[in-house]
C-alpha cells in the first residue's frame, strides 16, 4: 500500500490523515467475530457480578475490550500485518513496538459518547508521541458515532503539547478540550483506518441507529514508553519494525 507523501505531510502539520477501504475482507470479518466473542464474555461476567459497569464498560452500551492479541491468533495477524507496518514506518519511522490494542464498541440505540481527549492524555506524563489507528469494523456515519479528530491548528496546540485532562463524573472519561470547534468527522466504510497521533485530540457522538458500531484500535510507539518514574513499562513494548524491517509477526513479549 503506498501511503501519499500529501498524507504523511497532513499526519505531521494537523496530526491525522484518514485510509479508506483498506483492510482486507479477512481481516475485517476475524476482527468482527473476536468482538463479537469478547462482547459476550464481558457481559457474562457482569451479569455473573450483578453489576452494569466495569471499568469503564457499561452493559450492553459501551465495550473497551484490551490487550487480547497474546490470546487471539486473528487479533495478531492484523497488529503485525503488512498494512499496519507501513503505517507505522509512514508516522513513527524505522522502528515500532506494539503498545496497546483494544476494541471500542458502542450498542445499538444507547451507544454512549466519548468526550474531547487525547490519547496520551491517559498516559498522564510526558512521553514522545504515539500513533493511533482507528480501525472501522462498520460504516461510519455520525449517526452511529463515528470518530471526529480536532486538527492542531483548529486547537490551538503543537505537535508535541500535551493537556491536562479531568474525569468525567458519570461516564470516567478523560477530558482535555473544552472548546467550541467540531472537529472533522471520519465519515468512512467499514475496513477504512483513522491515523493520528496520540497528541491529537479526539471525542465521538451516540450512536443513534439500531446497530452497533464497532471499532478496533491498535497503537505503535516508537520507543518503550515507560511510566513515570522509569521504573517499568506503562504498557507493552513489542517489538515490530527494526530499521524498517518487519522483527516479528507475533505477540511475542521481549
Amino acid at each position: 500500500m503506498q501511503i501519499s507523501e500529501a498524507q504523511k505531510e497532513q499526519y505531521r502539520k494537523q496530526g491525522y490523515f484518514i485510509l479508506e477501504s483498506v483492510m482486507t475482507e479477512a481481516q475485517l470479518e476475524g476482527l468482527r467475530d473476536e468482538c463479537q466473542r469478547y462482547i459476550d464474555k464481558y457481559n457474562a461476567e457482569m451479569e455473573a457480578k450483578g453489576v452494569e459497569v466495569l471499568g469503564i464498560n457499561h452493559y450492553k452500551k459501551r465495550y473497551f475490550i484490551s490487550n487480547r492479541g497474546d490470546e487471539s491468533p486473528i487479533i495478531s495477524s492484523f497488529l503485525f500485518s503488512d498494512l499496519m507496518a507501513d503505517v507505522c514506518r509512514a508516522t513513527l519511522g524505522d522502528d515500532a513496538y506494539l503498545f496497546n490494542e483494544q476494541y471500542v464498541v458502542k450498542a445499538a440505540e444507547v451507544g454512549m459518547k466519548f468526550g474531547w481527549h487525547q490519547d496520551s492524555g491517559y498516559v498522564g506524563h510526558y512521553h514522545r508521541p504515539y500513533l493511533s489507528c482507528w480501525c472501522a469494523l462498520d460504516d461510519m456515519t455520525i449517526e452511529n458515532g463515528t470518530v471526529y479528530v480536532l486538527p492542531y491548528e483548529s486547537a490551538g496546540m503543537t505537535s508535541d503539547d500535551l493537556f491536562d485532562h479531568t474525569v468525567e463524573e458519570g461516564s470516567n472519561d478523560k477530558v482535555g478540550y473544552h472548546g467550541d470547534e467540531p472537529g472533522v468527522p471520519a465519515i468512512v466504510p467499514a475496513g477504512s483506518v483513522v491515523v493520528f497521533s496520540s497528541r491529537t485530540f479526539h471525542r465521538s457522538g451516540t450512536n443513534t441507529t439500531s446497530k452497533m458500531r464497532r471499532s478496533y484500535l491498535a497503537q505503535y510507539s516508537a520507543e518503550p514508553i515507560m511510566n513515570q518514574d522509569g521504573s517499568a513499562l506503562w504498557a507493552q513494548a513489542i517489538p515490530f519494525l527494526k530499521n524498517g524491517e518487519v522483527v516479528s509477526r507475533e505477540y511475542v513479549k521481549a
